[in-house]
């Protein structure tokens, strides 16, 4: 006797109907051109024969059938009619020698909607087919600012060059990444070969995802899959066996978690770490009775480098204040090796906590961090949500803040030179607290801005060249530099020589030291809250200052004095008030005060900066491996674009 499946199939259809109806949703089959009815003309696409994700089919085509399903294609009509029938002798024709007939369907949004064939995907749905061979016609919708519709285009670029239909990311920018973290050019057709290989791995991983309750999160498996490939990379993730695979999930499941967060990062702006209080068995490890290691691993010499040059002052000053309680080591020229196996040489030598003073290091460090969650690394970087590291900066805004009102009270004509080295998460609010503080002093003040893309000298020429003298350039200069003067704010004399008015001071020093502190005295716990910790601390902590020159008037150097003091006690704030950009108001109130995020993620110019953001193609290699990791989205997004170009340029 055969057995029957439509009275199972229809017990799950009315289990999905009263499930939706009770949560007031609509319980059947969504009808696509019901979705349609105000967007006539859309243009089409045919796609030929497709095998689809069956996950993905989720509706029908026109309204006819719609209420014979349920939302999840299981039916709804009593047994015994005609159409029960039906279905069961297709169920009976897929057990005996597999439906086989392509279904016609319409692919709209990355989803797919029956034409003709709602029994076969029904029957297919039931016995939980992975995909469904179907004759598709992709309807495009028009182009707008909508994000779902800006990620349906990035998806469609993806699915050009690689034909891959099963995978749904819902982040922007998502899809571009993933041909990254798969060592892909953005034009770079794939093969069959390559399609299946990475079909084979998204399956296997998609299944031990789901296993661990990955369902149960509203983050896809693309976007883990993504955050698995940033910490464990393509070739070895595809060569791990499901057990492996499940392993190395458990570690870095925090960081997918961390993916359904809206705003995953906590920016925490003092160094409040709390009551001291026990921290068990992982302090116990870091200290364990002897001086607490620590490392700090830079990506140049202190030579090479004025940055590198500022971090290693900063860890002689833990050495000095700290001694007998904790020993340092330092490594320079990271990048120029292994960067992840100098971490963990590290780890060997003992270091229980490690600092990546550089952005270009965050990568390393999050790999490390996963397999090695007992040792603390933090790195030096903003807007990076990621919960295996800690990421810190100083708030060096303020201190431009202040340099920009001195610029205009010494300047005779209103103009004032800022160069820029990269376009990264912080650097832009430097600049326009610089201009807003020049504006305050002078309302007609104007800030020319140029990008040290090549050189700073070549900078300061362009400036010169337009007669500017009061110039705002790098905020330090490396003990080998030929022009010891051109840092801070600076004035050029006729004769071309430098004279630093006031400087913005970065002391890595006290940051370190109260970082290392709240580890020694076991108040660098982790909160109960899932989110990525970004310190940015800024003049309240003592981590910025401005120092200004005694040849300064007596006046410039008192008003540098009232503005830090009020900036420090939290009585004043730069980006108080009405904000204006190059292009319009982005606040529009004496009353608004821009929060921290939006500080940190500017990407205008204020109204009174003449010049522009670079764009990718323009910044160095250095440049552009730094904007690669934390540069802003509206220039690292352009990365793919040059590449784009250069293949074109290049041809076949």
């Amino acid at each position: 006797m055969l057995e029957l499946h439509y009275p199972t199939a229809l017990k799950l259809g009315q289990k999905e109907y009263r499930r939706r109806t009770l949560r007031g949703e609509y319980p059947y089959l969504p009808a696509l051109d019901d979705m349609l009815t105000d967007q006539a003309g859309l243009a089409t696409v045919s796609l030929g024969s497709v095998q689809i994700p069956a996950e993905f089919v989720v509706g029908t085509k026109t309204a006819g059938r719609a209420t014979s399903f349920a939302a999840d294609f299981m039916p709804l009509l009593q047994s015994k009619t005609e159409f029960a029938i039906k279905w069961e002798n297709l169920c009976q024709a897929h057990l005996k020698e597999g439906i086989r007939d392509s279904v016609v369907a319409y692919e709209y949004m990355n989803r797919y909607y029956i034409a003709e064939g709602n029994k076969r995907c029904s029957v297919l749905k039931y016995f939980g087919a992975a995909t469904i061979p179907a004759i598709v016609t992709r309807i495009l919708p028009e182009k707008t600012d909508a994000p779902e519709n800006r990620l349906y285009y990035e998806y469609l670029d993806f699915y050009r060059v690689s034909r891959v239909n099963f995978i749904s990311c819902s982040r922007l920018g998502s899809y571009k990444k993933l041909l990254q973290r798969l060592g892909k050019k953005p034009q770079e057709v794939w093969t069959e070969e390559e399609t299946l290989s990475f079909q084979r791995f998204y399956y296997s991983f998609r299944k031990v995802y789901e296993s661990m309750g990955g369902k149960k999160l509203t983050v896809t498996a693309a976007d883990a899959m993504l955050v698995f490939l940033e910490l464990c990379g393509y070739d070895r993730a595809r060569e791990l066996s499901a057990q492996e695979l499940r392993q190395r999930l458990t570690r870095i499941w925090e960081e997918i978690v961390l993916q359904r967060e809206d705003n995953p990062i906590d920016l925490v702006l003092s160094p409040d770490f709390g009551q001291k209080k026990l921290l068990g068995k992982l302090t116990d490890t870091l200290t364990g009775g002897d001086r607490l290691l620590v490392a700090f691993l830079h990506d140049k010499t202190p030579q090479d480098s004025s940055w590198t040059y500022l971090h290693e002052l900063g860890r002689e000053h833990v050495e000095q204040t700290l001694r007998g309680q904790v020993r340092t080591m330092a490594h320079y020229n990271t990048l120029e090796e292994d960067p992840e196996q100098v971490i963990r040489q590290a780890i060997s030598a003992g270091a229980g906590l490690i600092f990546t003073t550089t952005p270009r290091l965050l990568k390393a460090s999050l790999a490390v961090a996963v397999d090695h969650p007992e040792v603390r690394i933090l790195n030096c970087s903003l807007n990076t949500s990621h919960y295996a590291i800690r990421t810190y900066y100083a708030r060096m805004y303020e201190a431009k803040f202040v340099i920009g009102a001195l610029a205009a009270a010494l300047s005779e004509d209103h103009r004032i030179g800022y160069i820029c080295d990269y376009p990264i998460y912080g650097m832009i609010a430097g600049i326009n607290a610089f201009a807003l503080g020049a504006q305050m002093v002078d309302p007609q003040a104007q800030v020319y801005l140029e990008w040290d893309i090549d050189s700073q000298s070549q900078a300061i020429r362009k400036l010169t060249d337009q007669g500017i003298t009061i110039i705002s350039g790098r905020d330090m200069t490396k003990p080998s530099s030929p022009n010891p003067h051109a840092f801070g704010l600076f004035r050029l004399s006729e004769e071309g020589t430098q004279q630093t008015l006031a400087l913005p001071v970065w002391h890595w020093g006290v940051y370190y030291e109260q970082i290392i502190r709240s580890v020694l005295d076991k108040t660098f716990a982790d909160s109960g809250e899932k989110k990525a910790k970004n310190y940015w601390w800024g003049m309240s902590a003592g981590v910025v200052e401005v120092i200004c020159s005694e040849k300064l008037p007596g006046s410039v150097r008192k008003l540098a004095r009232l503005i830090s003091s009020a900036i420090r006690a939290g009585e004043f704030h730069p980006f108080d008030g009405i904000l204006k950009s190059q292009t319009g108001l982005i606040h529009w109130s004496e009353d608004d005060i821009a929060t921290p995020e939006e500080i940190l993620t500017m990407d205008w110019l204020a109204e009174n900066v003449v010049g522009q953001l670079p764009s990718y193609r323009q910044l160095s290699w250095e440049g552009k491996a730094t904007v690669d990791v934390v540069g802003l989205e509206k220039i690292a997004s352009q990365a793919a674009e040059e590449t784009d170009a250069s293949a074109r340029e290049e041809g076949p």
